[in-house]
């Protein structure tokens, strides 16, 4: 087997599969990456049976098919310290050889028949949606995606396809994000994506894809890209008891100047008290180190009595960093209870601090 590549096209791929690499232990085959070639074209894969990534590319010179396994880690700082130009990849003596002019380095290698197989999409139903709505949705949803929770669905996004709708929800129990897209469907369908998975298909595909799924993996593919991912297995919490049926007051309020005065306050202290009178919003600091910070904001609300909420200013930058208008809306009932902003399709639900 032996191939040659310039290094930009290499370095590029092995970039894109690092993320799917087995990190804690080298001896695994999951830690290396997987190339098969044929005459006119040659694969990447990259997996740590969890997750998985397959690069197509028609860019490299094949000059005897064949296939190996490579450490990915190692390979990718072998090209990155190789100069612009052609690396050729060759295996010699049961091992994988890097050559670049008078450059050479040497590669252990794995019997590439035991790298573990790719799903297939045959005997797997496809899902009708708006791929390019779905991720840039998946975005707004993803800060609130917990990481590390003991119940494991948590640490996933929701998928949930209705006849009329589809929502994406992400909870971390403090906050509740939810984008919904008019979707109407057939069937019905949930699927919970791991939060490594949807954070992977934001970086990978930024057009029309195609996605199929069985009870325990989703598949989306496109011209260059096969990704995989295993689902959580397990029972999401019913989001929707969660959001207020009704609401004591709506208020829209300027995004640019919302975010101006939380990071004035956030100099000083991340936990924040938002004021609501009838013709200003008063922000200030919560810190117990006798510190200050206050600003505020002249806008008429619609509320005759003061109103204080108080929180932690992450879950409200989350939400603004997704806020596609120069406005939003925010739903409150009681100080002590869930508040909702609001910008379009994409709600969030938040805790507020209880003193």
């Amino acid at each position: 087997m032996k191939i040659r590549a310039q290094k930009q096209i290499l370095e590029s791929i092995l970039i894109n599969l690092q993320p799917f690499l087995e990190k804690k232990d080298a001896s695994q085959i999951t830690s290396h990456i997987y190339f098969q070639t044929s005459e006119d074209y040659c694969i990447a894969q990259a997996t740590d049976t969890e997750i998985g990534l397959q690069i197509t590319t028609h860019e490299f010179q094949v000059d005897h098919p064949g296939s190996f396994t490579a450490n990915g880690k190692k390979l990718l700082d072998i090209v990155r310290i190789l100069k612009e130009g052609e690396i050729t990849l060759e295996l010699f003596d049961n091992a994988l050889l890097i050559k670049q002019s008078h450059s050479k380095f040497k590669l252990p290698i794995f019997d590439a028949e035991a790298y573990p197989s790719f799903p297939d999409v045959e005997n797997k139903s496809k899902i009708s949606l708006d791929s390019l709505k779905l991720i840039r949705n998946l975005k707004k949803i993803t800060p609130a995606i917990d990481s590390n929770n003991p119940k494991y669905e948590l640490n996933g996004a929701l998928i949930n396809i209705k006849k009329e709708k589809t929502d994406l929800v992400g909870t971390d129990t403090r906050r509740l994000a939810i984008a919904t897209l008019d979707n109407p469907s057939q069937e019905e369908l949930s699927l919970i994506l791991p939060k490594k998975a949807i954070l992977e298909i934001q970086k990978l595909f930024l057009d029309q894809i195609d996605m199929h799924y069985d009870e325990t993996t989703l598949v989306i593919t496109n011209e260059d890209y096969f990704f995989f991912t295993r689902l959580i297995n397990g029972k999401f919490p019913d989001y929707e008891r969660i959001v207020p049926q009704s609401l004591k007051y709506q208020i829209e309020l300027p995004k640019k100047e919302m975010l101006d005065a939380i990071r004035m306050i956030t100099t000083i202290s991340h936990d924040i008290r938002i004021t609501f009178l009838s013709d200003a919003v008063l922000f200030n600091a919560l810190s117990e180190d006798n510190v200050e910070a206050k600003t505020e904001i002249e806008l008429h609300t619609g509320i005759d009595d003061k109103f204080e909420i108080s929180l932690n200013s992450r879950y409200l930058l989350d939400f603004l960093a997704q806020v596609d208008h120069e406005n939003f809306l925010i739903g409150l009932n009681e100080p002590t209870l869930p508040f909702m902003v609001k910008d379009d399709n994409f709600i969030t639900i938040i805790m507020p601090i209880i003193a």
